[in-house]
C-alpha cells in the first residue's frame, strides 16, 4: 500500500474542480455584446470603407474571439501562461495574414490574359423548316 492514499473527497485541493463560476449577467452582458458586434458586422457590409474594409471587419472579430476567450473559455480565471499563449497565437495569425494581404497586393495584372476581340454570338439564328416550307 502507499503511504499517500486519497480519499474521493482530496482532490479539492489540486485546483482542477473549480469551475470558475461567472453571474449570470456578465454572462448575458458577454452575449448581449457579441450580438450587437455580429449586427455590427453585418451591417458594415453595406457601406464601402476602401482598403479598409478586411481591417475594419478584422478588428471587430478580433474583439469577439477575445470576449469568447476571456468569459466562455475562462481565461479570465486561468493561469497567465495560458493566456501568453494564446495571445501569442492571435499576434502570429495577424502577422500571417497581413502578410498574405501584403503579397497579394503586390501582384501585377499583367498574368491576366488580354482579351483583344469579342467572343462570337453563342447562338445565331438558323433557317426552321417545317414540312419541308421555308
Amino acid at each position: 500500500m502507499s503511504a499517500h492514499a486519497h480519499s474521493e473527497d482530496d482532490h479539492a485541493s489540486d485546483g482542477y474542480d473549480f469551475a470558475h463560476p461567472m453571474s449570470v449577467q456578465t454572462l448575458l452582458a458577454v452575449f448581449f455584446a457579441l450580438t450587437f458586434l455580429t449586427v455590427v458586422t453585418v451591417a458594415q457590409a453595406n457601406f464601402d470603407f476602401g482598403a479598409f474594409e478586411v481591417a475594419t471587419v478584422m478588428f471587430i472579430a478580433t474583439i469577439k474571439a477575445v470576449l469568447v476567450m476571456a468569459f466562455f473559455m475562462h481565461m479570465i480565471a486561468d493561469k497567465p501562461f495560458n493566456a501568453i499563449i494564446f495571445i501569442g497565437s492571435f499576434v502570429f495569425v495577424g502577422l500571417f495574414v497581413i502578410f498574405t494581404l501584403g503579397d497579394s497586393m503586390m501582384t501585377s495584372n499583367s498574368f491576366e490574359p488580354v482579351v483583344e476581340e469579342e467572343a462570337p454570338a453563342v447562338a445565331t439564328e438558323m433557317e426552321v423548316k417545317v414540312d419541308g416550307a421555308p
